[in-house]
């Protein structure tokens, strides 16, 4: 790919936005199909099961650490110069974002990215969730939450003015991150034969964390040549969700990644649906629900902004990079999941639903 040419045709912004487009629609397809899902992922392991959900989860989260540690290893990215890794991490954002963001995706019946490809197919349930999420998202990174979310984010630092590097901090060889991403891959594949798993899916699951491999490598490629600054980031859903609003209500907002991924994601998902023949309107099955939907909603929108980014923000795309704030803030969230879970969820559960 010519990327000179494309920047000299098109400009910078809308070269950003059109990676931003491609990487979306390739996880849209992904994680439509996979029914890829940190929430649901968390919940199965919580009831004791490693079932097939952990499993698709497994292999995503694999997937990327082998395709985006490969990359660093082939020079076709460089994750030092990643915009997570290039500026200071908190780990009070990560671990108390991640717990609130935990909760928060159990009350909404998904995570940030699950509630952006659902409304893709039809979920309006997901949209009004995904809405309340962005604009939450927002008022933390500007607007009136935004003082509460520093406070808490400055209560504890990453040093140096960067985030940490897991692999400077634990002294680890630079193939250490992919040899990581080959044992979680091993685990993965174990799980889905053991649940058979269709090859389908397996392909798809890995889908989902290619596209984060490919959002990396493409906005790093752009940053080589572009004469503007441009911010080598991937896959994520709190910034990009927020960035995308405004960018239909501000006349002076610019095209960039965010602008493209977004959009990419909802056609990518609602292409696939339609296709698989899986579009289908659905609404709010009762006032509670809804209620329950919206505030944990709002819980994840201030949550993946103190937290640095969402489930798949951290969980798939920062843990990739391997930044150490990221994988803390997955901890959490998992932690955050199966509390919520156990605490609301499987007590009002019969023993067969809980088997």
């Amino acid at each position: 790919m010519d990327i000179i040419a494309i920047i000299e045709r098109i400009g910078e912004g809308p070269t950003a936005a059109l990676f931003g487009l491609i990487t979306g629609l390739i996880f849209g397809v992904a994680a439509q199909r996979s029914n890829f899902c940190l929430r649901a992922a968390a919940i199965e392991f919580a009831r004791g099961k490693l079932g097939g959900k952990v499993a698709v989860w497994f292999l995503t989260f694999s997937t990327a650490l082998i395709w985006v540690q490969g990359a660093q290893l082939l020079g076709l990215f460089r994750q030092a110069d990643s915009r997570m890794m290039s500026v200071p991490g908190s780990w009070s954002g990560a671990i108390i974002g991640g717990l609130v963001f935990g909760v928060g995706m159990v009350l909404s019946r998904g995570c940030s990215g699950r509630l952006l490809v659902l409304a893709s197919t039809g979920n309006l349930r997901s949209v009004v969730a995904g809405l309340i999420f962005a604009v939450t998202a927002q008022m933390s990174l500007k607007g009136i939450l935004a003082p509460y979310r520093d406070k808490l984010a400055s209560l504890w630092i990453t040093p140096d003015g960067a985030n940490v590097s897991l692999l400077n901090a634990l002294h680890l060889p630079d193939w250490a991150g992919l040899a990581t991403g080959i044992v979680f891959a091993i685990a993965g594949i174990y799980l889905a034969k053991r649940n058979e798993i269709g090859v389908k899916t397996w392909i798809f699951a890995s889908g989902v964390g290619f596209a984060v491999a490919v959002g990396w490598v493409l906005t790093f490629s752009l940053s080589q040549v572009a004469f503007d600054p441009v911010p080598v980031n991937s896959v994520t859903f709190s910034g990009p969700s927020a960035n995308t609003l405004m960018f239909f209500l501000d006349r002076n907002a610019v095209l960039e990644f965010d602008v493209g991924l977004v959009p990419g994601v909802v056609i990518g998902a609602f292409l696939s649906s339609l296709v698989a023949g899986q579009f289908a309107w659905q609404a709010f099955d009762s006032v509670p629900v809804m209620r329950r939907s919206m505030i944990g909603a709002v819980m994840m929108g201030f949550g993946a902004m103190l937290a640095g980014g969402c489930a798949i923000g951290n969980g798939v795309t920062g843990t990739s990079v391997l930044a150490g704030t990221a994988w803390l803030a997955l901890f959490c969230m998992w932690i955050g999941a199966m509390v919520t879970d156990f605490l609301l969820d499987q007590r009002s559960l019969t023993p067969a639903q809980a088997c």
